[in-house]
């Protein structure tokens, strides 16, 4: 078999069963588990699924530009931020992450709404200029150009004089058996640490990061307190997460 048949082989696979086991494939391929790893090593550099002990998951389209991914899932996103701009309360003060759907969050808060946002994407800020009540926190660092968001140390000593009620939390991978992950090291970090000083954290939960992985851990779903997904979610992405009782909401009712 061609090496461009099994790598085809192997994505059909990962489509339909969310999950490949290089034991399992090699020996209904009739080749060697070296040859099936590096098959995915390959797959993986490429940006096509994501490599875990053992074989492989799916790796999140969230990954792509930050320009790419405006345009996905879009509708389901705009669903979510009105859900969760529902949430705020006259007074509190919030944590918007960086990403796409913490932008359309910014929009749909209420002109008149008095709270405090602190955020580390400029982009968040920039959103909220025309909300007059809303006291923007701008949190400085070195600019990460991919989420457009400041990581290191300087992001992480700000935040941490800071205690927010609720943290809406953008990730690039949402798994029942890895947790919540992203795509880069420091964003990572600063994730966390952005966590650790919230009473609250709402991680906001479009379908194409349901089911992926990322390469870098955030943290576990013991974590945070509410999964925000669509109404339109299909519900075989979400059963694997209730099936560990992570709490999930939406627009259903």
């Amino acid at each position: 078999m061609l090496t461009t048949e099994r790598k085809a082989l192997l994505l059909d696979a990962l489509s339909k069963n969310g999950r490949i086991i290089a034991k399992e494939f090699s020996t209904a391929l009739g080749v060697s588990e070296d040859t099936i790893r590096r098959d995915l090593r390959e797959l993986a550099s490429e940006g096509l699924l994501q490599r875990v002990h053992g074989g492989a998951l799916p790796s999140s389209k969230a990954l792509g530009d930050l320009q790419a991914r405006r345009s996905v899932s879009a509708d389901e996103k705009t669903e979510i931020a009105k859900l969760a701009a529902g949430m705020v309360r006259p007074g509190q003060i919030i944590f918007l992450d960086g990403g796409t759907t913490t932008v359309k969050l910014a929009r749909a808060l209420p002109k008149d709404l008095r709270v405090t946002v602190v955020t580390h994407s400029p982009d968040v800020a920039t959103a909220l200029l025309d909300h007059p009540e809303v006291e923007v926190e701008l949190i400085g660092g070195r600019i990460y150009r991919h989420s457009n968001v400041a990581v290191g140390a300087v992001a992480i000593e700000n935040l941490s004089h800071i205690r927010s009620d609720i943290y809406f939390m953008g990730v690039t991978g949402i798994h029942a058996e890895h947790g919540l992950t992203t795509g880069n090291l420091e964003e990572a970090a600063v994730k966390r640490a952005i966590c650790r000083q919230a009473a609250e954290t709402v991680v906001l939960a479009s379908r194409e990061k349901l089911g992926a992985v990322s390469a870098y851990s955030v943290v576990g779903f013991e974590e945070v307190d509410t999964l925000l997904v669509s109404r339109k979610c299909p519900e075989d992405l979400l059963a694997p997460l209730r099936a560990i009782s992570v709490q999930i909401s939406s627009t259903r009712t």
